[in-house]
């Protein structure tokens, strides 16, 4: 639509609140969003007789649209349209995947159990009795109160050696933290475990450092094969993710002399620590040498990963520099751990996964699965290609991931079947399902 074809004073219809240069603005950029790029725009004045409107009226809407893109205006030329201010189509939102029927995918607590009103009785009572002081600038460590409370339950529950803790937001957070820590001081590679967790791998690798995968059997990280020149691995020692083993005494040895004799730091990934079924967890790796490991934990698994709160033991020559969660939240798990409720939670937790862990074992029958009884998951070996699996039990409504997600290299095929978030009357039909896709 060209400039000079345009009946502007029909085009534009002056309504609404405001001066009339508002009304005029208004109805300008509804007119030129249809025109096309560099069409002029009437002269004020001939605008302004169309309009039956003072000449002010239209200089000021003009100037209005000029600052805001829609038009561009140069002395001694015509006032035009800009490319700018022509507005895109609104592209159509892409549909979300409709969420699976049943979830398998590894990495989530039972997030019907969360415990609502242990918790929101937790923040209220914070609110109530928090000190006018706690609501101003927040400590970048973590508030007292919950550093002082989780190093007490890391040295009651999990065998730590440590008087101090640093709040994060998760273990992700902790250790991207610490990792730009180590480059600063000139440590620039990270050992990590083959298979491990990816998402924690990557987080690592973002910051600049190199990565040198280490291969895991059935004793945990195999410590001898850690590249000379690396000074920094991280461990998930109780339970290590993927392959659900624990990290044997020997191999427990080997890591700490290794730490010793390069000068290096163990980063400490107490995953799934908390839910051990068949006898009492071990203890850290941190409580026996808390000077070459920093020790990594979070909620995550216990509660809730939106709740966004985890911590970091270090020894005293590491910091992690950052900004800690939100203060009320730690305050409320402050509360929580001191009056009994996380134990409480824990304790009924643990009763539920063992019970649907066993639920899921028997259901899977004859199949090879390994893993021990601890954790949220368990490995599910195949006879054929995973993937092809995964995509067939989707195609079913079942969630489910496999284990070359976690690995460097393709290797024998295998799933890894998270059941933390999975209801127990599901069990059965989840298998059976999945049964189906990999027959």
């Amino acid at each position: 639509m060209g400039g000079s074809q345009t009946n502007w004073g029909v085009l534009l219809e002056l309504s609404g609140p405001g001066p009339k240069h508002d009304q005029l603005a208004r109805a300008l950029r509804r007119a030129i969003r249809g025109l096309e790029d560099g069409v002029a725009v009437p002269p004020s004045r001939q605008l302004a007789a169309d309009l039956g409107c003072s000449r002010w009226v239209v200089t000021q809407a003009y100037a209005q649209l000029v600052a805001e893109g829609y038009l561009a205006g140069r002395t001694g030329s015509a006032t035009r349209v800009r490319r700018v201010a022509r507005e895109p189509q609104p592209k159509a939102p892409a549909r979300p995947e409709a969420p699976p029927r049943y979830d398998l995918a590894p990495g989530l607590p039972d997030l019907r159990h969360f415990p609502r009103q242990r918790w929101a009785d937790a923040v209220r009572g914070v609110l109530t009795t928090a000190s006018h002081a706690d609501f101003g600038l927040p400590d970048r460590a973590g508030h007292p109160r919950l550093r002082g409370t989780l190093a007490g339950y890391l040295r009651r529950v999990r065998g730590a050696e440590t008087d101090d803790v640093v709040v994060c937001d998760s273990v992700t957070d902790g250790v991207t933290r610490l990792c730009r820590v180590l480059l600063e001081r000139g440590v620039t590679r990270l050992a990590v475990e083959d298979p491990g967790w990816t998402r924690l791998r990557r987080a690592a690798a973002a910051t600049g450092m190199a990565i040198d995968p280490v291969p895991v059997d059935g004793e945990g990280i195999d410590v001898s094969r850690i590249p000379r020149g690396t000074r920094a691995v991280l461990v998930t020692p109780a339970h290590q993710f993927p392959t659900g083993v624990v990290l044997s005494p020997r191999r427990r040895t080997e890591l700490l002399a290794w730490a010793r004799d390069v000068d290096g730091l163990i980063l400490e990934d107490d995953y799934d620590a908390e839910f051990r079924y068949d006898r009492r967890p071990v203890g850290t790796v941190q409580g026996t040498d808390p000077g070459r490991v920093a020790l990594f934990g979070s909620v995550s698994k216990t509660l809730s990963p939106a709740l966004g709160l985890g911590w970091a033991a270090l020894p005293p020559q590491w910091t992690l520099p950052g900004h800690a969660p939100p203060v009320v939240d730690q305050l409320a798990l402050a509360a929580f751990v001191e009056n009994g409720g996380y134990d409480r939670h824990l304790r009924a937790a643990r009763l539920r996964y063992r019970a649907r862990r066993d639920r899921l074992v028997e259901a899977l029958g004859p199949a090879r699965l390994s893993g021990v009884a601890a954790g949220l998951h368990l490995v599910l070996h195949l006879d054929r290609d995973a993937a092809e699996v995964t995509k067939r039990a989707r195609a079913r409504g079942v969630k489910v991931a496999a284990l070359d997600n976690y690995r460097e290299a393709p290797g024998e095929p295998a799933l890894v079947l998270g059941y933390g978030n999975l209801a127990d009357n599901a069990v059965g039909d989840a298998v059976r399902l999945l049964r189906e896709a990999a027959g």
